[in-house]
Formats: structure tokens, sequence, C-alpha cells
């Protein structure tokens, strides 16, 4: 029972995750490198930084939004309904997409923000919120459309943090990431 909870919500989580991976793995394309503040600054300070582009918004979005529709279409098997948290058919798949997958992009970039705000470079580490921050925003983007139990999200805060890291590191290893964290 533990382990199917654990399951599922990793499983309700994976657009997040995917949509979280992508710009790392996307930097390399030559398209929408615009940043995302403009290179504009804040009080003295850039609002996000060079390396946060309209190239991961755009696809961190795109990515996040077909692994919904995957899950959609996976609903139709009775694995995949024993371990999602709720029916897929019965909700707004196209806005819960965006929510899930804009959520998390949200996060990342308003902890990127408040990161240039306490003067903190892009890849310095800031723990806990290097790790969790897109589990943040889902969750702030999600919580009028959707109700789930306070354990999913502590539950994914906590999962997240830990395979945060791991998945970071092995990004490091392989040359997709700049920073560890």
């Amino acid at each position: 029972m533990v382990i199917q909870f654990f399951l599922s919500c990793l499983y309700f989580f994976l657009p997040a995750y995917l949509a979280n991976m992508t710009p790392p793995l996307v930097g390399k394309l030559n398209v929408l490198v615009t940043p995302v503040d403009f290179n504009r600054s804040f009080q003295g300070k850039r609002i996000l930084g060079s390396h946060k582009t309209w190239r991961g918004v755009v696809c961190g979005l795109l990515v996040g939004i077909l692994a919904v529709y995957l899950q959609l279409w996976l609903y139709q098997f009775s694995f995949i309904k024993e371990i999602s948290l709720f029916d897929y058919s019965q909700i707004n798949i196209m806005l819960f997409a965006f929510l899930l997958s804009g959520g998390a992009i949200f996060g990342d970039l308003l902890f990127s923000f408040l990161k240039r705000r306490i003067s903190l470079v892009p890849g310095e580490r800031w723990l806990p919120f290097d790790q969790t921050d897109y589990v943040i925003g889902a969750y702030l983007f999600l919580i009028s459309f959707l109700i789930l139990d306070i354990k999913v999200w502590l539950t994914l805060f906590a999962a997240t943090f830990f395979l945060h890291i791991a998945f970071n590191r092995l990004g490091y290893w392989l040359g997709l990431h700049n920073s560890k964290w």
C-alpha cells in the first residue's frame, strides 16, 4: 500500500518532472534563446539571469503537456488506473496539463527571482528550494483546480528533494548541467 501510494505520487507528478528536466536538455538548441527577463534588472540585479530562456519555458511546457496527454491515453490500462490519483478522463485535461507543467516552470522561475534578490548566482546551492521549487509552483497552480490529499504534496516534496539531487548529479557527470545542485 505504501509503495503503491509512492508510485501514484510519482506518476501523477511525472509531467512536472519532465517539464523541469527539459530546459537543460534542450540547452544546445539555437531557438528562443532570449532570456525570459529580456536582460532586464530589478533593484540593480538581474531579474532571473541569462540562463532562464524562452526556449526552456516553451520546451518544458510542451514536454509536460505531452506527458499529461500520454497519461490520459495510458489511463485505459488497468495498472495505470490502479496507480492514478484521479480519473484523467473526468477532468479538463488541457487545463490540468497547462497548470501542472506551467506551475513547475513558474516555480523554477520564481525561485530564480528570489535567488537573485538574495545575491545567489546561478548554480549556487540553495537548499531545499533548488530541488523543490517546481513542486511548490505546481502546488500553487493546481490547488484550486485539483484537490489532493496533503500527504501527496508532502510525499512529492520529500521525494523530489532526494530524486532531484540524484538526477542533477547524474546530469552534471554526463555534462548536461553546470552544477551538481
